[in-house]
């Protein structure tokens, strides 16, 4: 009998603490929204396929939220205004709505659903509190009706609904909702998060399922341990004013998780996902000292702890065997097994294989496990760990991404050298492990921590925490002999603050790396937690707190800038080689939860270079390769918001194209024609903007952002938020890149 390779998927399911610290009250729906439509579904589709094992990592304060929508007291900001009677709607509920229930993938969520296309294209592709005060009029009572529905029915799984009548009966209807209609998917969805941990403990029970834990809030336990373990990776690194040392924080993190787990499973968690894959040889002991025998995380630790690099060809394929090794390291509580995952294989499911056909996509990766099969000596002794969210990259894929899985994994059942295992299982029958006498500090995010700490924005966050902790022992410090039972119950629930504070979530969006249509919210949620310490002791909270740390508009420059200038002929041509030679390159700055990179639209824009005159910014929109510029009719508006406000419409139809000015009034809001822009589509479409035009001189910096409605291949905002920042040649410019 062939020896098999063992095949480790391990689905990360997570979700920030949306709950108001204040009120109960849930700010935001993703933990209602992926339970119903991945955390039950990807559980329940193993059992179709019983050759196939997974390990499944569920965060306990995700579990804490589950069982709160299970319930039928959960408090929620869109599920009130869900139910809230279309007639009854105020002009802000209405705003609201239109601003936040088209927040679903268009492509694969929106347009499969004729009336809720109708209504997207109705809004219109921007959502900004503007644009959406202008189109309100336009919206009667029974879409918002329709909006009601269809935004939380697109967001439960296919096949949960074409296996149930009444969700059904509501997708088969289409429009012309009523008020019942809500009530009864509220009740379904309900009914789903009911479902979810029974199915786990089910599965589990059976076998078919490993769950393992995360710490409790999801903290980055080696920042928690030792702030300056952030400078391992990144010696110059700048970090928040005081250093955090706070190993205990990190060990009750750990111990809250595995309590909760037992609670939640009735028995204690064998492995882990440390939060983003994060480690040190700091939290190692706490972590096996609390029963904790496994530990996963990401191919790049594993490569800087034997300071080897992990080679692949030039499709990818790794051909360094060492990567697949289970691994052990020693602690003074005793050895933590480790695998790591291949980064490659699980951004191609996370990203990739979302763009492919499903069938195509499930032959790829068969091939390229039977490529790491035949590296190998011998398969029993090693694992390929695939590790990534289990939610959040599949609303890009069609069908839910029902189609890939069912594909890959009928290839895989029954496949002669492969064997889908849990990790447990795995470390179960192979006893030999790879020793290693240090583990490198770092998560799965490049081999360090710089997401979570470094940013101005990121340190704000941990001295508010720093301050506020202090303060919590201070007080503790002042309660001397018996405390009131009262003030205990305080206490504890001022700690439970400072845990919840510590999580991942705030510093993933604070920052310049990640960013949302949420990040107000998720500020304002951190700075309640902090707040909440200073009132549960009767302390004052800081008057700084009331101030946003994260910045109100994001900027971003281009990596890529003009090293000198360029005066391209506006023709739609790239004339000749030099024409566009010195010309920067925007790049679209992509935002998502889908394990750092979100996938791209269809869209028809492949890239933007721009390079400037002396008098004039030149914008090249190259198209896609399939995009037939020619033949395509689509649009384009650039709206500067600095240093004046003025926007450019563009129309592209074939050969025919035509830019026109429009200037704000500061007085009235209203636009005003100025002007045209000279513009020309052929194989490209290039645009010549004078400064003059923006309000702009020699030296400024202007602030855009560019929106692109391609028609039936979507819409693009460049960048997806906040604004490309640009600065304008200098009087010296000519000479700043002057070689001899």
């Amino acid at each position: 009998m062939d020896k098999k390779l063992n095949i480790a998927f391990l689905w990360h399911m997570h979700q920030p603490l949306y709950k108001d610290p204040f009120t109960g009250e849930y700010a935001l729906p993703w933990t209602l929204f992926h339970g119903t439509k991945d955390y039950y579904d990807m559980a329940a589709i193993l059992e179709e396929f019983p050759d196939i094992r997974q390990t499944i990592n569920v965060v306990p304060c995700l579990i804490d939220q589950i069982n709160d929508y299970a319930g039928s007291n959960v408090s929620d900001a869109y599920r009130k205004i869900t139910l809230k009677p279309a007639s009854g709607l105020t002009p802000e509920e209405k705003t609201f709505i239109l601003k936040n229930f088209f927040q679903a993938n268009w492509e694969n969520m929106i347009r499969p659903h004729q009336r809720y296309w109708e209504l997207l294209k109705k809004r219109g592709i921007s959502n900004s509190a503007e644009d959406i005060s202008q189109v309100l009029r336009y919206f009667v009572e029974q879409d918002y009706l329709d909006l009601q529905v269809l935004f939380n029915l697109v967001w439960i799984d296919p096949q949960i609904i074409r296996s149930d009548k009444t969700l059904t009966m509501l997708l088969n209807k289409g429009r012309g909702y009523a008020e019942e209609d809500k009530v009864n998917l509220a009740g379904k969805q309900t009914e789903i998060m009911g479902r979810i941990l029974p199915k786990y403990r089910e599965l589990a029970s059976k076998g078919v399922i490993e769950v393992s834990t995360s710490p409790y809030y999801h903290p980055i336990l080696p920042l928690l341990c030792d702030s300056f373990s952030a400078k391992a990776a990144l010696p110059h690194i700048t970090l928040p004013k005081g250093r955090f040392t706070h190993p205990e924080d990190a060990l009750e993190q750990i111990r809250k998780g595995v309590a909760l787990f037992k609670e939640a499973f009735g028995e204690a968690p064998r492995g882990m996902w440390p939060s983003e894959g994060s480690v040190s040889m700091d939290m190692l002991p706490l972590v096996k000292g609390e029963g904790i025998n496994w530990l996963a995380t990401d191919e790049e630790i594993l490569s800087n702890t034997l300071k080897r690099p992990i080679r692949r060809d030039h499709s990818g394929n790794c051909y360094d065997p060492f990567l697949y090794k289970p691994y052990a390291v020693e602690t003074p509580n005793g050895p933590v097994s480790m695998v790591f995952r291949d980064h490659l294989l699980s951004d191609l499911i996370g990203f990739d294989y979302a763009r492919m056909d499903p069938f195509a996509a499930s032959n790829d990766l068969i091939s390229r496990l039977l490529h790491i099969y035949n590296l190998i000596e011998d398969p029993e002794r090693h694992v390929v760990p695939i590790i990534l969210d289990g939610e959040n990259a599949w609303e890009n894929y069609r069908n839910d991404g029902r189609d890939f899985l069912l594909s890959l994994y009928s290839k895989l059942s029954g496949h002669p050298k492969f064997r889908c295992t849990t990790i447990s299982d795995f470390l179960d029958r192979t006893a030999h492990r790879e020793r290693l006498q240090w583990i490198y500090p770092g998560s799965w995010i490049n081999h360090n921590f710089k997401i979570w700490i470094g940013h101005h924005e990121d340190n704000t966050a941990w001295d508010c925490i720093a301050e506020a902790r202090a303060a919590l022992v201070r007080h503790e410090e002042t309660l001397k002999g018996a405390i009131p039972p009262e003030k205990a119950a305080a206490l504890k629930e001022a700690w439970e603050e400072v845990y919840a504070s510590e999580g991942s979530d705030w510093f993933w969006w604070y920052g310049e790396e990640h960013s949302s249509m949420s990040d107000e919210t998720f500020d304002t949620l951190f700075r309640k937690h902090i707040k909440r310490i200073y009132a549960l002791i009767g302390v004052e909270p800081p008057l700084s707190l009331e101030v946003p740390i994260s910045a109100e508009e994001k900027g971003f420059k281009p990596a890529t800038i003009p090293t000198e200038y360029i005066n391209p002929v506006i023709d739609g041509e790239v004339t000749n080689y030099f024409e566009w030679l010195a010309a920067g390159k925007l790049q679209r700055i992509f935002y998502g939860t889908a394990m750092h990179r979100e996938i791209k639209a269809s869209g028809i824009i492949e890239g933007i270079a721009y390079g400037f005159s002396k008098d004039t910014l030149f914008l090249r929109f190259d198209c896609i390769s399939d995009g037939k510029p020619s033949t395509k009719e689509w649009r384009f508006s650039i709206n500067f918001l600095h240093p004046s406000h003025v926007r450019i419409n563009a129309g592209i139809k074939g050969l025919d194209s035509k830019a026109s000015v429009f200037r704000k009034n500061v007085d009235d809001g209203t636009w005003s024609e100025t002007g045209t822009a000279k513009i020309a589509s052929e194989r490209v479409v290039e645009l010549g903007v004078p400064f003059e035009a923006v309000g702009a001189k020699t030296g400024d910096e202007i602030r855009f952002f560019i929106n692109i409605d391609a028609g039936e291949r979507g819409h693009e905002r460049w960048p997806a938020k906040g604004s490309l920042i640009l600065d304008l040649p200098s009087e010296g410019f000519e000479y700043e890149n002057w070689l001899v």
